[in-house]
């Protein structure tokens, strides 16, 4: 439990530290399925607008920036035990209940 909880706050701190030039986000790339609630920097699927509007987390097609190529390395252990991982594409998990 307690490296889940670090892991989050360290991915939530890494998260904070998105990147808004050209050249910054050059280094970036968008993982899906890695934000918080609330915390994606955008497409958190039907019903929402963009930054922030993730209702669930590690919402499968909500993005947040992330440093180039740990994307898919990624892999966080939830409060309930799974294993997630990043992914370059939006995926079919995790998503609000209609």
């Amino acid at each position: 439990m307690k490296n889940s909880i670090a892991l989050a706050a360290a991915l939530s701190a890494a998260i904070g530290m998105t990147a808004t030039t050209a050249s910054a986000q050059g280094k970036q790339e968008k993982c899906y399925g890695v934000s918080l609630a609330g915390k994606n920097d955008c497409a958190a699927g039907p019903g929402t607008t963009c930054a922030g509007t993730s209702t669930v987390d590690y919402q499968g097609d909500a993005w947040t920036l992330v440093p180039a190529g740990s994307c898919v390395s990624t892999v966080i252990k939830t409060a309930d035990g799974r294993e997630i991982k990043g992914s370059l594409t939006a995926l079919d998990r995790d998503r609000p209940k209609s």
